[in-house]
């Protein structure tokens, strides 16, 4: 307990030492340090995945929990197809001479060795998409990998490989999605095939892109289903699939892709909250549903920003310097890996009472969606720019010209 003396003091002056004391202890670091960072915990996170899949080890090295037992069937597809998802756009930009442009050259060997093993029926890591209803989810996140890497993943696939993966992914319209978000995954995997394919079974895009129209609850959110859930699952699923759905039907000129620019701006509005979130110190309230997924909760705004859609003051550096106090506060953390390099559940941490029934070492692995904006080249203005304060660093270190927010009306 404070001295009494202490808690008067703090009380006669707090008011007035609050503002300058979180002033004096803003520093920011470059866009190149923190873009070092965020490649190097990107790496720290994806190698191991990338490495023991390429090499066809990965069913012996990926490790399977006691509180995971009855997903063993689904763990390793989770894993690869979310790491992959999150790596790809920073595969996309391809190798060159500087150091980041060495380490992608080799992640990208790695990437393809590892997709070819995992859809080559003679390799003993070959995943299964018949294993039940998850492997639907799963092929969404193969879809995204290679939507986001057309050049440097889909592109440097043989016809053979690429026809492999198209057939991988269409076992999965055995399974029925539930009436909630998994009916995106189902439109998802439809809308890539109809990208590269020019074929699909398009109700199933209608009827998930219909269903999210009655589903939006408002002020750019939507309900996980009928019902609104306060967790992340706008960010991790709903509106980053519901984006790259509708952009797919507007390059096929079809009708349903008129809803883009609506989509868009809740999207933008679901971003603004998201940055609002993170709070002066870095960290974010935890709260709902699969809290162990970690930086991907704030896909979609790194998912705007790769895109340039991102309303402007969140295209501004000052963003980088929230986006990466958030991953310093969620990596660093001991026990956030095991020995072997292997993610652990947990939001800080090891926390294994975080667990949930459907959670997989290799669900875990969806974290690297959070990783989306190293998609932009080094010479973009977000990472050229210098640092500066967020929106809740502005608004408590008592800045006059910190914004007021809006809610949206649509």
């Amino acid at each position: 307990m404070l001295p009494l003396k202490r808690l008067l003091l703090l009380c006669t002056t707090g008011c007035a030492l609050v503002g300058p004391l979180l002033a004096q202890a803003d520093t920011y670091a470059s866009g190149a340090d923190d873009r070092a960072y965020a490649v190097a915990t990107l790496q720290r996170i994806a190698r191991p995945v990338l490495q023991s899949l390429a090499e066809n080890r990965f069913k012996a090295d990926f490790p399977i929990r006691d509180w995971e037992k009855d997903r063993v069937k689904f763990s390793h597809l989770e894993g690869y197809a979310r790491m992959i998802s999150g790596v790809a756009p920073w595969l996309e930009l391809g190798p060159d001479d500087t150091p980041e442009g060495k380490q992608r050259a080799e992640l990208i060997e790695l990437a393809l060795r590892a997709t070819r093993n995992a859809f080559d029926p003679a390799s003993p890591d070959c995943l299964s998409f018949t294993a039940g209803n998850q492997t639907l989810v799963e092929t969404a996140y193969v879809a995204l990998a290679m939507l986001r890497a057309p050049t440097q993943l889909w592109g440097k696939l043989s016809a053979a490989e690429q026809t492999r993966l198209i057939n991988g992914l269409k076992q999965t319209r055995q399974y029925k999605p539930y009436e909630n978000n998994w009916v995106l995954f189902a439109a998802m995997r439809e809308a890539f095939i109809w990208k590269v394919t020019g074929e699909c079974t398009r109700k199933t895009i209608e009827y998930a892109l219909s269903k999210h129209q009655d589903w939006y609850a408002g002020d750019g959110a939507y309900g996980d289903g009928p019902a609104y859930h306060w967790d992340y699952y706008n960010s991790y699923v709903i509106q980053p699939l519901l984006l790259e759905i509708l952009k797919i039907c507007r390059e096929k000129q079809d009708p349903l892709g008129e809803f883009y620019p609506k989509a868009l701006k809740r999207a933008q509005r679901y971003a603004v909250v998201l940055e609002r979130l993170i709070s002066p110190e870095g960290t974010y309230p935890v709260l709902g549903r699969s809290s162990a997924y970690r930086l991907a909760n704030m896909q979609l705004l790194t998912q705007l920003i790769l895109s340039g859609e991102a309303p402007p003051h969140l295209m501004k550096p000052a963003t980088r310097s929230a986006l990466t106090a958030v991953t310093r506060r969620l990596f660093e953390a001991p026990g956030t890996f095991d020995v072997q390099g292997w993610l652990q559940i947990g939001v800080v941490g090891n926390q294994s009472k975080i667990h949930e029934w459907y959670n997989s070492t290799g669900a875990l692995y969806i974290t690297c969606d959070g990783f989306l904006h190293l998609g932009l080249p080094t010479t973009h203005p977000f990472w050229t720019g210098a640092g500066g304060p967020w929106t809740q660093r502005r608004i408590w270190a008592g800045d006059p010209e910190a914004p007021v927010d809006s809610k949206l009306t649509d």
